[in-house]
């Protein structure tokens, strides 16, 4: 069985909760997509509702 821990997204301007298991793993961190895992190259942010992060 295992535990489904969830935590911020490592994007610093990043709103958004991502459970370990489902995230996106770059350099140890948890990102909820890979925009943000790839910090933003197109200043994209990562589309998720109420979340303004792109830097």
């Amino acid at each position: 069985m295992s535990t489904v821990a969830q935590m911020k997204c490592a994007c610093e301007s990043c709103l958004c909760v991502v459970s370990t298991d489902k995230a996106v793993q770059k350099d140890g961190k948890f990102y909820c997509c890979e925009a943000c895992a790839n910090g933003h190259p197109d200043g994209s942010g990562c589309g998720h509702t109420g979340c303004e992060c792109h830097a």
